[in-house]
């Protein structure tokens, strides 16, 4: 509803198909006790612009881009160099998205970042048109050798092998242990991605060296032990 300074009228815009439901009746007829009201139609009812976690989609902190790991119930998994305990984040569309609840780097490098209403958390990981969007139906790890792919929103959709685990990586702001090194590549923007194989879940992207044109090799962290740090519930298909 809105003042019409003009008609000096209060105006009630009701969804078309709800006009009658006892609940619009009764408020429009209280405000009309109150004084001039004009009822006005729309067809569907407004909503917000925000979406479901979906792995591999942007999110925002401040001046920096990372990437959507995996939804859990409450909100999703990513990296832990994207941002500190209570930072805000923003969704692919700007609009406040949720919070970071928790988060570990160097040491580690993972967080937890809630939600608010009006985001919903999808056991979903972009395929970006490469492939298929995959659902996420559980977070079996995955051994050396095995295919991995990457969902992450830089570079998109790329995949590789396992080629080794529990290994430490040293950043120029620390090391970060018990990584998992894959042949998959990745760049900036990409971080806090998901990796997956088939449809298991296994970590959320960390760093590496290279890039998606000449190629490079990527660390990631797993995602159970993120899993079983903050006591989430990874959300399954």
């Amino acid at each position: 509803w809105h003042v019409d300074p003009k008609a000096n009228s209060v105006v009630v815009t009701v969804v078309r198909a709800e006009r009658d439901a006892p609940a619009v009746r009764a408020f429009v007829e209280e405000a009309r006790a109150k004084g001039p009201v004009t009822v006005a139609e729309a067809a569907t009812a407004p909503r917000t612009y925000a979406a479901g976690t979906v792995g591999g989609d942007p999110y925002y902190t401040g001046n920096v881009r990372c990437s959507i790991g995996f939804s859990v119930h409450g909100g999703f998994v990513t990296a832990g160099h994207c941002g500190q305990a209570g930072a805000a984040v923003r969704g692919w569309d700007g609009s406040a998205m949720g919070t970071f609840q928790g988060s570990s780097f160097p040491g580690n490098d993972y967080a937890y970042v809630s939600i608010h209403s009006g985001w919903w958390t999808v056991p979903v990981v972009l395929g970006w048109g490469v492939t298929s969007d995959r659902l996420v139906r559980g977070s079996a790890e995955a051994p050396v050798g095995a295919s991995i792919c990457r969902s992450g929103s830089t570079t998109k959709w790329h995949c590789g092998t396992v080629l080794a685990k529990n290994e430490t990586v040293n950043y120029s702001q620390g090391a970060v242990q018990q990584m998992t090194k894959t042949s998959v590549c990745a760049e900036g923007g990409d971080s806090g991605g998901a990796f997956i194989s088939g449809d298991q879940a296994q970590g959320v992207t960390s760093g590496g060296w290279g890039n998606c044109s000449s190629g490079g090799e990527t660390w990631f962290q797993p995602v159970n032990e993120i899993l079983g740090r903050y006591g989430l519930t990874l959300h399954t298909a």
